[in-house]
């Protein structure tokens, strides 16, 4: 047995040269066996991509059957109660938000946020009908997810073409407090049969202060400059 002069690593008698430091191996009572194996690889090798198709199958079987024990276990665990449909719900909105985009490559963007946002409302009425809820999900739920993907689909549009950080971040902030102030109004319009802004207007006035300084920022070069090289971006 054979140890580097170098840095002792052990080497096999087919090492010409320590696999580490790369030192010659000059050993006159024991010259380099080409024919034995080495202890690494001499080739490089990259391990091949996983094919999407299979990942897509591999996920739809998780989460396939996940959904079918747990139906099945309901039939045995408080059978008067549709729980399952809590699991199938989010099962079904977790294929469409992981699988879809696997097996589907050319989907614009609006097609994947409708289908984002329609996953989201089936959860939603399978929950209701767990919970005989279709009063609640009829008045508030569909507002709500209406609400939802009309600012979502709204902000995607507006930054479709790319825009830079500061745009982006003015823009999101103007989403959220106008998205605040449709959650109260359902939820008043629902609990109420009126609106009375409450804590969405604080929170929209917050967005609104803190766009502000953004936009002056975004407007004036010399701040523009100093942001981007205190915050690298």
């Amino acid at each position: 047995m054979s140890y580097c002069v170098n840095c002792g690593v052990e080497l096999n008698s087919a090492a010409s040269c320590c696999p580490l430091c790369g030192t010659p191996v000059l050993n006159p009572r024991q010259k380099a066996d080409e024919t034995a194996p080495a202890f690494f690889p001499t080739r490089r090798a990259e391990v091949a991509p996983v094919s999407k198709r299979a990942m897509a199958l591999l996920l739809t079987a998780m989460l396939g059957s996940v959904a079918v024990c747990c139906a099945l276990l309901n039939l045995v665990l408080k059978p008067h109660i549709p729980w399952y449909l809590f699991v199938v719900g989010a099962a079904a909105m977790l294929w469409v938000w992981t699988v879809f985009p696997l097996l589907a490559r050319k989907v614009p963007l609006w097609g994947r946020l409708t289908l984002d946002v329609g996953a989201v409302g089936l959860y939603v009425f399978l929950i209701s009908l767990a919970l005989d809820g279709g009063t609640w999900f009829r008045n508030l739920a569909i507002p709500l997810l209406a609400l939802s993907a009309a600012v979502v689909f709204s902000l995607s549009w507006l930054l479709r073409r790319g825009h830079s950080l500061l745009t982006t971040a003015t823009m999101s902030l103007i989403a959220a407090g106008i998205f605040c102030l449709g959650v109260e109004a359902c939820c008043d319009w629902y609990l109420y049969s009126g609106f009375a802004p409450g804590w969405s207007l604080v929170v929209f006035a917050c967005c609104v202060g803190l766009c502000i300084p953004l936009v002056i920022i975004r407007r004036i070069p010399s701040l523009r400059e100093e942001a981007r090289r205190r915050f690298h971006f």
